[in-house]
């Protein structure tokens, strides 16, 4: 007999946040050129299977560890832990953890770090750095799309369709990049969408459930901006490069 009780899921609302969820099948069009690569292009695990393929440069923002509720950057984890942050560094290389081990977030660094970074989709505070960045960067900042996986637990999202992405399912959403943030508004630990794009198509940002960090996909314009920005922890990836 199972004594664990099912989730309490409370029905997934017609709007998250100041985004609008699509409840037809025939709504899920926008985002018909995600799904359309053939086989090999987008491979799971990879760059281009969190940010679409096809784009000139792309680049993996890292969420921050934090101490104290305060951000730190993994450069100053690494810093102390005696390692360093390379287009590929997994958390657990940072500090010096086995990957296998129970415990591979690490147990902290007094004066350092006392969270590791968070997993899933773009933290609130990294897409608030990242909002002016890419509205410099497309066209159509008022007509924007985004994906939300249907797994997170929080609400029931079963009454409405999805489009698939390597190993996910995704309900679209519309609304102006300038909300991406909004669904915060709903309850301070709701997920914000793991995919973003504007109607141009300029550029793309993606994200995972089990990521710590976010990766886009853009012009070369846009990724040196990018690495740029102060706020953020950015490096270079290639399409192909496995993610963490």
């Amino acid at each position: 007999m199972n004594d664990f009780p099912l989730v309490d899921q409370a029905p997934a609302p017609e709007w998250y946040g100041r985004l609008r969820v699509r409840v037809r099948a025939a709504d899920l069009s926008p985002a018909d050129w995600l799904t359309e690569h053939g086989p090999g292009q987008g491979e799971f695990g990879t760059v281009t299977a969190i940010a679409a393929p096809g784009f000139a440069a792309y680049a993996r923002i890292l969420h921050p560890a934090r101490l104290d509720e305060r951000p730190v950057r993994w450069s100053a984890v690494a810093a102390a832990h005696g390692t360093r942050v390379t287009p590929g560094s997994r958390w657990h290389e940072v500090i010096g953890a086995d990957q296998d081990c129970p415990d591979a977030s690490g147990p902290g660094r007094p004066g350092v770090w006392d969270e590791h970074p968070a997993e899933g989709p773009t933290p609130p505070e990294v897409a608030e750095a990242l909002l002016p960045v890419l509205a410099r960067h497309t066209g159509t900042p008022e007509r924007c799309w985004f994906g939300l996986w249907h797994g997170y637990g929080r609400w029931d999202w079963d009454r409405f369709p999805t489009f698939g992405t390597p190993g996910r399912e995704e309900v679209l959403l519309a609304g102006r990049l300038a909300d991406a943030v909004s669904p915060v508004t709903l309850d301070e630990f709701a997920e914000l969408p793991d995919l973003w794009w504007p109607q141009d198509r300029a550029w793309v940002l993606g994200g995972d459930v089990d990521l710590v960090s976010t990766y886009v996909g853009g012009s070369a314009e846009l990724i040196a901006e990018l690495l740029a920005a102060p706020d953020l922890e950015t490096l270079p990836v290639s399409p192909g490069d496995p993610v963490g």
